[in-house]
């Protein structure tokens, strides 16, 4: 498989996940209280957004690449 079309699959793939998902979420754990033996920490939940013309813009990248892979075909 030619590498133009590899990166193609992926940006499709990444695309469509991003389309999905709209985001990305992860926890983070921040210490509040800290005295001697006692300690308090508090998770927070803390999402990056993903807007979906930046999965639109791999989607349709990456299926540019497959289709300009299959057409150079040697």
């Amino acid at each position: 498989m030619k590498p133009i079309m590899l990166i193609g699959i992926v940006l499709i793939v990444l695309g469509v996940v991003a389309l999905a998902y709209q985001g990305v979420t992860y926890t983070s754990r921040e210490k509040i209280i800290d005295i001697g033996p006692i300690q308090a920490t508090q998770k927070t939940k803390k999402t990056i957004p993903l807007p979906p013309l930046l999965g639109g813009i791999a989607l349709a990248g990456g299926i540019v690449l497959v289709i300009i892979g299959a057409k150079n075909k040697p």
